[in-house]
């Protein structure tokens, strides 16, 4: 069980740091929970240093807090795979999207009960949230692709779904063993995949 720590209180009218701060607390105690089930309103206040009250302030309960904490996973993935994208030239299309997938796939090897928020919650419509945006990033570098030359086997938007499922059923497979592996292949995995879909 996480301590309760002495927190300095943030000068008046700054409530998004405190939001942040109840936002990255409870970040914290998913990587120690395998789901939302377990995360309560005080174990959240106890890591973030705050009074329950002080939680309501921001969320008006637990599962705005979820919904909260599902937009914040979902910023560290897409910035994690955002960092990995701009570690390839503009112009290497392929590659960048072999590293936004890899980055995804060791995302979700790293942050099992993070990963299992952001896919295991529902949106509010079919086609929005977390993994159809990420659909839409995929399918429209895979436009880029085909529009620069690269010849697709699939329509870019087939395509990115294949390449979504793909990479998500590869982390399944890991997360099924006990303890789960941090495969070290993931890299070649994905370069497979991309290559079945290209010609």
């Amino acid at each position: 069980m996480a301590e309760t720590s002495q927190r300095v209180r943030n000068p008046w009218g700054q409530g998004e740091r405190l939001r942040a701060e109840i936002l990255a607390a409870a970040a914290k105690l998913m990587s120690e929970l395998d789901s939302d089930e377990g995360l309560t309103i005080r174990g959240v206040a106890r890591a973030a240093g705050i009074s329950p009250g002080s939680i309501y302030q921001h969320f008006s309960d637990k599962s705005a807090l979820v919904e909260g904490l599902i937009e914040y996973e979902f910023a560290q993935l897409a910035a994690t795979m955002r960092n990995a994208d701009e570690q390839c030239p503009p112009d290497a299309l392929l590659d960048r999207v072999r590293a936004q997938m890899t980055a995804y796939c060791q995302f979700a090897l790293d942050n099992p009960g993070h990963y299992r928020l952001i896919i295991n919650n529902r949106p509010a419509t079919p086609r929005t949230g977390p993994l159809s945006d990420i659909v839409q990033q995929v399918a429209a570098l895979l436009q880029q692709c085909e529009d620069a030359g690269v010849r697709l086997r699939k329509p870019p938007q087939r395509a990115a779904i294949i390449v979504l499922v793909g990479v998500h059923g590869r982390v399944a497979l890991e997360h099924s063993r006990a303890p789960a592996s941090r495969a070290a292949d993931i890299p070649e995995f994905v370069d497979d995949l991309i290559s079945l879909l290209t010609d």
